[in-house]
């Protein structure tokens, strides 16, 4: 049976009632208002302008480099890029640590600024009356959970989380204390589906997965990943397509081209007014 036909704008009411309904709802990373506007019209449901932007489009290090007034601004294109679509922002290391005043209104600006429809952060339970302060403010919250690519620096790299059982009640006791603390929706990263399940049993808003099982309520990657442009994908990000080398061999393409002077397209002609002469500008 097809699923039924998603609503002409994505909003949080949308993805809750989907969420209630079984039926899956997709996200993907996005970073800019050109690529935003064609996942919209592919139907992706919900645009996650990812801090992730550190190393997909600044080419730093890691996440953790990602400066949050650079994030507010690709936050805002992709928005404009796809208005109909629910668009996350994610609060890059340090933008809401440092303080609860500082952390509320670094939401605020992704917001009112980034044009933001929700707001992630990275959290655990010890986040609870932070998330309780910014939902009463009217900042609806995403809390991730699981593996924190921002605390990679405490372990020494990128890990899984939940694989004992001690650190799988952890996690779950996270999901459930940032949703009564006012979270709209949760994040879980990189954990055995045991935990996934268990995080549906004890949460009623709506859970994206990444690396966390197919039985979340959405699904998210790194878009990069999907389309196989990144060097080394994480191992629960299967490429769609191999995009790299096609965008390396259009490229190829182009310095023969130019190389050998040929010019494809419209050419402009001198056209003569009067007594002057003059070229007609390209107009796009």
């Amino acid at each position: 049976m097809n699923s039924p036909p998603t609503p002409s704008t994505v909003t949080l009411r949308t993805i809750t009632k989907m969420a209630r309904e079984r039926r899956p709802f997709a996200c993907l990373t996005c970073y800019d208002a050109t690529t935003a506007r064609w996942l919209e019209r592919a139907g992706v449901h919900v645009l996650l302008v990812g801090d992730t932007a550190a190393e997909m489009v600044l080419g730093l290090p890691s996440t953790i480099h990602m400066p949050l007034d650079v994030l507010i601004a690709l936050t805002a294109g992709v928005k404009r890029g796809a208005p109909r679509t629910l668009v996350m922002a994610d609060m890059p290391f340090m933008s809401y640590q440092v303080s609860q005043d500082e952390a509320l209104r670094n939401a605020g600006r992704f917001m009112t600024e980034g044009l933001a429809d929700v707001v992630k952060i990275e959290a655990d339970a010890s986040h609870a009356p932070l998330v309780e302060r910014m939902a009463r403010a009217g900042v609806p919250i995403c809390g991730h959970v699981g593996s924190k690519p921002q605390q990679a620096g405490l372990t020494g790299g990128y890990s899984s989380a939940g694989r004992t059982p001690s650190e799988a009640a952890r996690v779950v006791e996270d999901a459930v204390a940032l949703e009564r603390a006012g979270a709209v929706m949760l994040l879980v990263e990189a954990v055995p589906e045991s935990v996934t399940s268990r995080i549906l049993e004890e949460t009623s808003v709506p859970l994206i997965g990444i690396g966390a099982g197919p039985a979340c309520h959405g699904q998210v990657l790194v878009l990069q990943d999907l389309l196989g442009i990144t060097e080394r994908p994480p191992v629960f990000a299967e490429p769609l397509a191999q995009m790299g080398h096609q965008l390396q061999k259009v490229a190829e393409e182009w310095v023969r081209r130019v190389s050998e002077r040929i010019v494809t397209g419209h050419r402009f002609e001198v056209r003569v007014e009067g007594a002057a002469s003059a070229v007609r500008p390209s107009i796009r």
